[in-house]
């Protein structure tokens, strides 16, 4: 990098916290700071749902992927999240969106006290904040990688500097920020995607051109959509996990279809989403694929090939304005995440912990918010810096291993709760399909694991947790319905397609929570 680089970035970080400034006139209460009360175009939604949904650990973990094993990155990965997040978008995106409108709550879990009770919620708003501290930590990992590859700066320094960053626009401006943010930042994204995507195929003129590079010995197998260890249970789990992930399960994107007016701006919000995953990634994907003509990875996983072929590639400016691409994505997911999070702690946790918690008033409510974005991200950092440490291993095994084989439990009762079909599946089923999906997971990672010789594919260290809770979820609810007439009014509250007159009466039928430990669910900002 030179002074012309460094000058994009500094000029990039600028325009972020200056985002977050002119948001902050638009936050008056927590519903604003959660759910953009409710105000924000399809559109925006839907890019911030994209931009919010990866960062660098694409530039590192899955760039290492694609450097050594080529098109799966992208039909294991992409793929089936673009057609999870298309799948979710009447599945889920409406009745996501018809919590805040119709029961007046400002985070995704709120309606888990009513929908299975306060045991249950707390268990699952935990266990997610705490899957998200490891999440949120691998991602500031990755683009600290990124950033001492191009200014040899420590991993620590590097994670101190984008997290501070990032802390003060989105603590200053709440989920407007994050959206307005990361629609500059998809541009920024467009730009230097673009930039390096032609970068690369003029390189292949040397390598038999756009078409015939595949014949390159370099690419062997490169064109395979399954394979290594990315097979098609892998394929098949993951498609499960994404559904669920991407539509609300890691918690910030369902706060994108809470966001918006209706339940029909949620669902094209989805679509668009969806429709960028399926596209976008190809762009960003096909320089990766090629890396192995071009550079030599330093790394044994291949995680700086990205960083090197844009160092080798291009010209200063546009080098700056790639690696202004990489922080968009990062700094897109982390602060989305951490205001989730943010909303799960001061609505969900909070409440129970504290009296004084249940009687904020909205100055008070967004206070603690703010607060509670700060902690976050702080702790997300700390457990950067143990990235690469024998807990954690590297970059991708958190991303994959820990967060996509511990999605499942934590997601599938908040997910299939929404749904007519699983309303006979209550409190036992949820702890129990939680709990048990869990234990699966530490079973099969470890124990199992270290008595199999050559250890548990990685497929099925992702699959067997997702496969365990959900089939508990289900049988539990059969063998033990816990419907009652106040769980069931609140499904049909979800269910009901009516986004007019008859939203009120719905949610009327829905007997209001105690007073005394139950938080706020039901009460309005």
């Amino acid at each position: 990098m030179n002074s012309l680089d460094w000058a994009v970035l500094i000029g990039y970080f600028g325009v972020m916290v200056a985002i977050g400034i002119w948001s902050h006139k638009r936050v008056d209460n927590v519903s604003d700071f959660f759910t953009a009360g409710g105000k924000m175009p399809w559109w925006l939604s839907g890019i911030s749902h994209h931009m919010s949904g990866y960062s660098a650990v694409m530039f590192t973990g899955y760039a290492g992927i694609a450097y050594t094993y080529g098109v799966t990155s992208f039909v294991t990965w992409s793929f089936p999240i673009a057609l999870g997040i298309a799948i979710g978008s009447k599945l889920f995106a409406p009745r996501i969106n018809r919590l805040r409108g119709r029961l007046h709550v400002a985070s995704p879990l709120e309606y888990l006290k009513n929908r299975y009770n306060l045991k249950t919620q707390q268990a699952l708003a935990w266990s997610g904040m705490l899957l998200k501290i490891v999440d949120v930590g691998a991602k500031w990992a990755a683009i600290a990688t990124l950033l001492s590859v191009f200014t040899g700066i420590s991993l620590n320094q590097g994670i101190l500097i984008t997290g501070v960053i990032t802390a003060i626009y989105c603590t200053i401006g709440g989920l407007w920020a994050d959206a307005l943010t990361e629609l500059g930042q998809f541009i920024i994204q467009l730009l230097a995607g673009i930039a390096m995507f032609v970068a690369v195929v003029g390189k292949l003129g040397d390598h038999g051109g756009f078409f015939g590079v595949w014949d390159e010995p370099a690419l062997q197998g490169h064109g395979k959509p399954l394979v290594g260890p990315y097979g098609t249970i892998f394929l098949l789990a993951f498609l499960f996990i994404k559904l669920f992930e991407y539509n609300g399960g890691m918690l910030n994107q369902a706060q994108r279809y809470m966001a918006t007016a209706t339940p029909r701006e949620a669902t094209r919000s989805a679509r668009l989403s969806a429709i960028l995953w399926l596209v976008w990634p190809l762009v960003l994907f096909f320089p990766m694929w090629m890396s192995p003509l071009l550079v030599d990875a330093q790394k044994p996983d291949g995680s700086d090939s990205y960083a090197l072929m844009t160092e080798q590639l291009l010209p200063h400016g546009l080098l700056g304005l790639v690696i202004v691409g990489f922080f968009s994505h990062t700094m897109a997911m982390c602060s989305s995440d951490a205001n989730a999070i943010a909303a799960v702690f001061t609505r969900d946790v909070a409440p129970v912990l504290s009296k004084q918690a249940r009687a904020w008033s909205d100055r008070s409510g967004l206070l603690a918010a703010r607060l509670t974005t700060v902690v976050f991200l702080g702790l997300s950092m700390a457990v950067a810096t143990q990235v690469n440490s024998p807990t954690f291993k590297d970059i991708i095994t958190v991303v994959i291993k820990w967060v996509a084989g511990l999605m499942g439990p934590i997601a599938i009762p908040m997910m299939l709760g929404l749904l007519r079909t699983f309303r006979k599946s209550g409190p036992t089923a949820a702890l129990t399909s939680w709990s048990m999906g869990l234990l699966a997971f530490w079973l099969v990672n470890y124990p199992i694991n270290w008595s199999v010789e050559g250890g548990v594919p990685l497929e099925y260290q992702v699959s067997i947790p997702l496969a365990v809770s959900l089939i508990l979820y289900i049988v539990i609810g059969f063998v033990k319905p816990e419907d009652t007439p106040e769980r069931d009014a609140l499904i049909e509250t979800i269910n009901t397609d009516d986004d007019g007159g008859g939203a009120g009466a719905a949610s009327a039928a829905i007997p209001a929570p105690a007073a005394s430990q139950d938080g706020t669910i039901g009460t309005k900002d």
